[in-house]
């Protein structure tokens, strides 16, 4: 099996992806323990690609991830390593009619799908479990939480021949459950302390419960950094996300209780550029790999050492930097147990100390008053836009649109340079485009009404 790595942008494996590579090539079980963002997904994807038969029309594979955007993103990475493999997504949100309609016809030899819509397709035998040899969890801790252990259980039990399970974490978990048979396998640690090097631990101070001013004068400062605000509860979201964008900032709001399409656009709007900020319950803390996310900030503080590492771990991926934002109300104080014990204890020093010490520094923003009086270095100005806003095209992969067309129809008929084009996205009924936000008015005029690959759609502008 032939893998294409550069369509990735990578060069090489890292030694992580080494080990596990040649460690589950021997048909091994293998519990992988590494942090968020170090490349678990090509760890796992590059042995068990390699392990299906393409020529078989048989389904030979079930990889089991926490959310909707992970199970997407895990076959959509499978399809680019190996394009003659085939691969789908199931998950919640969409009728299963249309999954199973889409599987009877794919015949995948790899299905990526949430606990609850596998299970479902599995007690309706709309998949065959005959030949799959090879079950992965990933985000293993989260998925056998008590919260899903009898979905876990009643999965496992409908798949009897089972040889090889794949569970993989960025934190270990206190027990394995019997149930999932994995008494014998090998255990990779990578775990360690070198990626909180990479990571500025901060602590922001609000002189008001509620939190939001102090928010957004963080957002200020930052300019138009990535940052990525983690609240505790549904309503929060719609709650920051809404003030945020009155107050003229471009964020969008993601959590579980949102339609679909509207998940998609909030977080390709995000991952795109076009969005600055990303206001998220922990839903977007495991599994979604968004690029050169800048900050994270705690607005609602951690429940723990668990949650808060996962939720750092959308910043700092691979070999960047990254900071961590916490802030705290006038009765809210950090427990020093979310950390590692390589940390410094709370409270911190305000000095930086040496570097890798991972010390939590006060982060100082300026009084907004003196006396009644404004002060003149603690304006609040938002930050300008983004450089980049998303283009909607009403067609996508079912219609047999791809990338190539999309960037050829928007040189060619849109009059755009290339370097005016950023990330496409091609999703089963629509797709997303990045483009230069100076050029879009002017794009969306020369372009409307027109075909693209010889088809009426619709072109609009996802946000401002």
């Amino acid at each position: 099996m032939n893998y294409e790595l550069s369509k990735l942008g990578i060069s090489a494996l890292t030694a992580m992806q080494q080990d596990m590579l040649a460690t589950a090539r021997k048909g091994a079980s293998v519990v992988l323990l590494s942090p968020t963002g170090s490349g678990k997904t090509l760890a796992y994807l590059l042995p068990l690609l390699q392990k299906l038969d393409a020529k078989s029309d048989a389904l030979q594979a079930l990889i089991i991830v926490p959310s909707r955007e992970l199970a997407m993103q895990t076959a959509d990475v499978a399809r680019r390593l190996c394009s003659e493999l085939r691969v789908c997504a199931c998950y919640g949100g969409r009728p299963a009619m249309e999954e199973h309609q889409q599987m009877r016809s794919l015949k995948p030899h790899l299905v990526a799908a949430t606990p609850g819509r596998l299970l479902d397709h599995l007690q309706k035998d709309n998949l065959p479990t005959q030949d799959v040899s090879t079950l992965v969890i990933d985000e293993f801790d989260k998925s056998l939480e008590l919260g899903f252990r009898e979905q876990m259980q009643s999965i496992l039990s409908l798949l009897p021949r089972l040889s090889q399970r794949i569970l993989l974490s960025a934190t270990d978990a206190e027990e394995i459950p019997a149930f999932v048979g994995t008494k014998d396998y090998v255990r990779l640690d990578f775990l360690d302390h070198e990626r909180d090097d990479r990571i500025s631990l901060r602590i922001v101070k609000s002189p008001e419960k509620d939190k939001l001013q102090t928010l957004f004068r963080l957002l200020c400062k930052l300019g138009t950094q990535k940052s990525l605000v983690f609240v505790g509860y549904r309503e929060s979201v719609e709650r920051v996300a809404g003030f945020l964008e009155k107050q003229g900032i471009m964020a969008d709001g993601f959590h579980g209780g949102m339609e679909q399409r509207d998940r998609e656009r909030a977080l390709y709007r995000f991952m795109n550029g076009s969005s600055n900020v990303l206001v998220s319950t922990d839903l977007a803390s495991r599994g979604l790999d968004i690029e050169a996310v800048d900050n994270i900030i705690h607005y609602h503080l951690p429940l723990n050492e668990e949650v808060c590492t996962h939720r750092n771990g959308r910043t700092a991926r691979w070999d960047m930097q990254g900071s961590a934002y916490f802030i705290l109300g006038p009765e809210e104080q950090l427990n020093p147990s979310l950390f590692p014990s390589a940390l410094s204890p709370y409270p911190s020093s305000r000095e930086e100390g040496r570097k890798g010490s991972c010390q939590l520094i006060e982060e100082s923003l300026s009084p907004r008053r003196e006396n009644g009086e404004r002060l003149e270095d603690s304006r609040e100005t938002t930050p300008p836009l983004p450089l980049w806003v998303t283009l909607y095209i009403g067609k996508g992969k079912k219609d047999k649109l791809s990338r190539g067309d999309i960037v050829g129809f928007l040189t060619k008929q849109g009059g755009l340079e290339a370097s005016q084009i950023g990330r496409i996205d091609v999703l089963p009924h629509w797709s997303y485009v990045a483009v230069e936000r100076a050029a879009a008015r002017d794009l969306l005029a020369r372009i409307k009404g027109l075909k693209i690959k010889g088809q009426k759609t619709i072109y609009a502008l996802a946000g401002r």
